[in-house]
């Protein structure tokens, strides 16, 4: 090589890469790498593991309301006013007890005119005892005046049943119809349930004394552990479902498709709030969730374990 050529390497660059030979072996530090394989192997192993051990749950899943059973919704039997009510909420009462008085100028005016028509024929008899037409003509008036006093009667509603009053949903001077309802008995020797709808393919794996999760509306993990004491045999459809649930919660709840109902009792009729206890009322409504079936995650990776275990799902 000419001395006077210029180079294109420095002196020092090419004075160390002479001692070195093509292929030769890589030489990097070893502690690295030996943690590295390390936690490679402990991963590898944590893996296996959670596979192994671990399980994955499906559930199924609805909407939920509390319904409180034994209560009862006294209506009105005749067209009124309401005069007066003579209970308030939370008040317990005995089977006779008046509860609510209606007023109606018609049911007041047709007793006055039997009362005053019988007292009339009355004095007619026993000025002449007889009389047989006046007789009869007596009787055919005090079946009357009793017909008009059992109307005037129906203006008092009475507790049917002892119980406590629950929602009273009118107030005085309110004009209610035949069929309207004016308040709510319940009774308080039980306790409230929880009505579940979830959908209707999981019926064959649902049956009474499985556990339920309720989770209420509203409260953020109040979770409430609850037992199915039964589960409906039909499949039935959302106007059904809004039927049963009747008038007043029919809205309350969304539903689609084919569902089946599982009622349910909670194991207390209070839940917990950051340490407080509140009660159940009928209506609240939430979101339930029953386990129905349970398989490990490694079967569930592969599925053609399940062959080879053969055993039956949780």
């Amino acid at each position: 090589m000419d001395r006077g050529a210029p180079r294109i390497f420095r002196r020092e660059a090419l004075r160390k890469n002479a001692g070195r030979l093509e292929g030769d072996i890589l030489r990097t530090p070893s502690g690295w790498t030996t943690w590295a394989y390390r936690i490679l192997f402990a991963a590898l192993v944590a893996v296996v593991a959670f596979s192994v051990l671990a399980t994955i749950s499906e559930y199924a899943s609805g909407p939920a309301v509390v319904w409180v059973p034994g209560r009862l919704d006294l209506t009105a039997t005749v067209q009124g006013t309401v005069h007066s009510i003579d209970i308030r909420s939370g008040q317990r009462v005995a089977a006779g007890d008046l509860l609510i008085r209606l007023q109606s100028w018609q049911a007041e005016a047709e007793l006055s005119r039997a009362q005053r028509e019988f007292d009339l024929q009355l004095m007619k008899t026993l000025r002449d005892p007889s009389d047989a037409q006046a007789r009869q003509t007596l009787t055919a008036l005090r079946t009357q005046k009793d017909l008009a006093k059992a109307r005037l009667e129906q203006l008092f509603i009475r507790a049917p049943r002892a119980g406590v009053v629950g929602d009273v949903r009118i107030r005085p001077g309110q004009a209610v119809a035949t069929g309207d309802v004016v308040l709510h008995l319940l009774d308080p020797s039980r306790g409230p349930s929880i009505l579940a709808i979830v959908p209707a393919q999981y019926r064959p794996q649902l049956r009474p004394g499985m556990s339920m999760r309720f989770e209420l509306k509203g409260y953020r993990f109040a979770y409430t552990e609850a037992t199915i004491t039964s589960v409906g045999n039909q499949i039935i459809g959302p106007q059904e479902v809004q039927r049963y649930l009747g008038q007043e919660l029919g809205d309350t709840v969304e539903i689609k498709g084919p569902v089946v109902l599982i009622e349910s009792v909670p194991s207390s009729p209070t839940f917990e709030i950051e340490g407080q206890r509140f009660d159940f009322h009928h209506g609240m409504n939430g979101m339930a969730e029953v386990r129905v079936r349970s398989e490990h995650v490694i079967v569930a990776l592969v599925p053609g374990l399940r062959v080879l275990l053969r055993r039956p799902h949780e």
